[in-house]
Parts: C-alpha cells; structure tokens; sequence
C-alpha cells in the first residue's frame, strides 16, 4: 500500500456546500436564501411566528403559579459528609452545621439552608443542625450512633 492508495470510506466525508461563490456554484449571488424578505438578511429569528396566525404559546391557556417566596436549600448527601469525615475535611466530634460545610468545601453557599439527604452511607457518630432533613436521613445519623436536628417547621 502506497500514500496515494489510501482514500476516505465512500460517504465518510460529505463535501460541504459553498454559498455565495460565483454564478457557477449554483449557490451565487442570493446563496439560496431568495430574493429580500426578513428570511434574507441576517441575524433574524423567527421563533414561534406563524404567519400571522396565533401562536401556539397564546392559544393555550396559562398553568401553574411559580411561588415568589421559595426557599431554595443546598442539598448534601450522607454518603459525601462521611468521605469528608474520612478525608480529615470536616470533624466529626464537633457540631456540623451550614457554616462547617461550607468551610470544608462540601458546599459552595448555604443559600436559604443546607438539606441532608440519606444517600450513601454514614458510620460516623456526628451531631448535625442543618435547616432541613429527609426522614431517611434522620433515621440513619440516629442509626449510626449520632443526632440531626432540624427546625420542627423543616422536618418531614
């Protein structure tokens, strides 16, 4: 086999078009947009326009409400503040709380609080008060020998 035998698998490399390049590209002048119109020119949209006729986002009714006063939590799972713990990042004798996982890194911003999830596995014996918990999560600090207390409002 010789450098000028080798080639490309038929099909694997599709000529790409060349737009506005002379009559004889069969693409020339207009580049196959047509002649004026707002379709022609550049940098136009027209998302959701249908000819004059009324858009399907106003002809369906409006649903649902979005709650101004939300409270968006940072969410960690069990499992990450365990490796934290075996990592040495978070000490598991003293109190972990918002401030203490955010200074380990294990959360970037408390936001309107942190939520502990029971994903993953803890064997650590640690004492958490976090603004929110899951049950599970709950279950499973008091199963591993430790406390997680949350706000009466904030528990379910």
């Amino acid at each position: 086999m010789k450098l000028h035998e080798l080639s490309d698998n038929a099909g694997a490399a599709k000529k790409q078009k060349r737009v506005a390049r002379g009559p004889g590209s069969g693409k020339g002048k207009t580049a196959g947009r047509g002649i004026k119109g707002q379709k022609s020119r550049s940098g136009v949209a027209i998302g959701g326009y249908e000819g004059g006729q009324m858009p399907l986002y106003r002809r369906l009714p409006k649903r649902g409400f979005t709650k101004p006063n939300k409270l968006h939590f940072a969410v960690v799972n069990l499992g990450l503040i365990q490796k934290f713990i075996d990592a040495g990042k978070i000490d598991a004798k003293a109190e972990i709380n918002a401030e203490t996982l955010v200074a380990s890194g294990l959360v970037r911003r408390a936001l309107d609080g942190v939520r502990v999830l029971a994903k993953g596995e803890i064997t650590s014996a640690v004492t958490i008060k976090v603004a929110g918990a899951s049950a599970a999560a709950i279950e499973a600090v008091k199963k591993a020998g430790g406390t997680l207390t949350v706000p009466a409002a904030a528990a379910e």
